[in-house]
Order: structure tokens, then sequence, then C-alpha cells
């Protein structure tokens, strides 16, 4: 019997660059999600990988010819999210990534979601996860899912009904809507996609997040690879307003790391010319540290893992989205 999801037809795009360690398993998530194979296709835009991914995916489309290579000659990400548009030949798009994978019957329920609520663009709730399950690795994992690691994203802790958001992950949209707006800005390496919802918001379109089906991220299993994927996040942040000449690109949650930082670093330098104003840095690092621990013992699962790995977490999460930030910064400077 054909659903009503069954009427249309999806094409999935994958940007990815040395993923084989996790492309296999969004892949195969998609093809075993329940919605006919038939009438979607995988699109999996590749920016020059040299770990294997290229032939993993060649290996796939003798299995499930709708799996599709396509080269990224340019390697960054919008570029890889604007060709997925350009070759997609399907009435709706969905945006995936090789960190990613989805409930079964993520993409019917976004369908159902998506006419019941009258949606432009539409997604699932995000749930952090980890390939492999260490206590460095599950620290991480808490604190990505955590409000005070992560702000008021929605869609990474959670909702209880549907709601209208400012950005979703993975979402699905119109491809056509997609084209009329001239797809993601390939100056933005980084804040491509928040820009993009922002952009559908002027125009008066509805996005909406749904706790209907569930989609996941595997996180960065270690600290260091934490730290340089959220400073190259932070650096970005002002850049890209920067970029668009538009403070309402972001929200303020990707502002508030760099204010902390800046609360503790300016005191610290004035401190070089009138020494009692290091005891304000002390406060705040205090202050933070005091919010850090009890947050900690309140809301974290310290199962496989320990206090110490969780706080461990958030200060590399927090002050490396931050020094990022402040480097993005500069890089303004230096530019105007």
């Amino acid at each position: 019997m054909e659903t009503k999801s069954q009427k249309y037809t999806v094409s999935i795009v994958v940007p990815c660059l040395n993923e084989v360690s996790y492309l296999e398993t969004c892949i195969l998530s998609l093809l075993n999600n329940g919605f006919p194979n038939s009438l979607m296709e995988i699109l999996i835009v590749d920016g020059g990988s040299t770990d294997g991914t290229r032939e993993k995916v060649i290996s796939l489309n003798n299995d499930y010819p709708q799996v599709k290579l396509i080269e990224n000659k340019k390697m960054k990400t919008p570029f890889a999210l604007n060709l997925g548009i350009e070759n997609a030949t399907n009435e709706y798009l969905l945006i995936a990534s090789a960190h990613s994978s989805f409930d079964e019957g993520y993409i019917t329920t976004l369908f159902s979601e998506m006419e019941k609520h009258n949606a432009d663009v539409i997604g699932g709730v995000m749930e952090t996860k980890v390939k492999n399950l260490t206590s460095t690795s599950k620290a991480i994992k808490e604190v990505l899912s955590n409000k005070f690691g992560v702000g008021n994203a929605s869609f990474r802790v959670g909702i209880e009904k549907a709601i209208e958001v400012d950005t979703v992950p993975f979402g699905l949209y119109k491809t056509e809507l997609l084209r009329e707006i001239d797809g993601y800005n390939p100056k933005l390496i980084r804040n491509h996609d928040i820009e993009l919802s922002k952009r559908l918001l002027k125009k008066g379109k509805r996005i909406i997040l749904t706790p209907a089906t569930n989609c996941y991220y595997y996180a960065r299993e270690t600290y260091k690879k934490l730290a340089q994927n959220n400073f190259r996040n932070g650096k970005w942040n002002l850049y890209t307003v920067f970029i668009t000449k538009d403070f309402n690109s972001l929200s303020l949650r990707h502002f508030i790391p760099l204010v902390f930082v800046l609360s503790i670093i300016l005191p610290l330098i004035a401190s070089i010319f009138y020494s009692p104003f290091i005891y304000i840095s002390l406060l705040m690092l205090g202050i933070y540290l005091a919010s850090i621990v009890f947050i900690t013992f309140k809301t974290t699962d310290l199962k496989d893992t320990s206090f110490i790995h969780v706080i461990v977490a958030f200060i590399t999460l927090h002050f490396s989205y931050g020094i990022g930030s402040l480097i993005g910064l500069t890089r303004i400077f230096k530019r105007s």
C-alpha cells in the first residue's frame, strides 16, 4: 500500500572528505530507512578523498545504483552542497553529513510532518553519538548534548513538540526553493547552513524542528579533534558577519564563547597597567569553573566516563570556540 510520502522523490546530498570510517554508516541508514530506494538518490560529493572514501562509494554503487559520486574540485563544504543542489534530479532535497545516521522512517516522517505543520523546511532532533566508547568520547558526547555546552540549540538538547526554529540539522527542503535562493554562500566555509536558514526566514519561510524522528551525529572522539573543530567553528562566526554584513546571519548563542573569553583576557591585559584588574579575570574564571562543576554533577551522565573527563571536555569546547572567535575578530581587523 502506497503511503503519502511515496508520492515524493528525494535527493540526499552528503558532502565529504576522507570519511571512510563514517560514510558507510550514513549511507546504509538512508538506504534502509524504509523510504523506497527507487524514489531516492544519494549524491556523495567528495572533495578529493585519499583514505578509501571514493572506493567505498564506488563499491556501494555496484549494489545500490542510486548512490552516486560527484567530484568537488573546490573541496570545501558549501561548494559540495551547491553541487548537490545543481545535480539533484528529485523534487525534494535532504542534507546529510558523513558523520550522520538516521532513524528508520526518518524520511517518511519528515514528509508527513512537513505536511502537518505546513513547513518549508523540516528536520528532526539530533542526538550526539560516538563510534568508539571511551571515557573521553563519552565526556565529549555529554558536553555536546548539554545546554551549558551548546547553548539554546533546540535541535541538540531536544524538544517535546514541534516548534519553529532558526535552523535544523539535516533538513528536508524543496529542491527548487534552494535553487531560487542560489543555494549556500560559497564564501562561508563554516556557518553556511544557518546563514542559508536566516535568508529563508527573511523570505517568510517556516523552519520546523520536530521530535517525531531523530537523526544522529557522530562526534569527534578526542579533545584535540574537538578543539580543532570548534576552533574553526568559532573563527568563522564574526567572519561570517563580516562577509554577510548582517549580524542576524547568526544567533546570539554563537557569540557567547567570545564574550566569555574576552571577560578573562581583557582584564588580564588591563592588569599590566593596573594590577587589581587581575581579580576580575580570576573572578570570571572562578565563576565559570564553579558553574561547570555544578552542571557536571547535576546534569551529566558519568557512566563510562568521569567527572574530570567531562570538566576537561567543557573547558576544551568553550575555550577553543571562544579563542577561535577571537582569532576571527583579528582576521576582520586585518582585512578592514
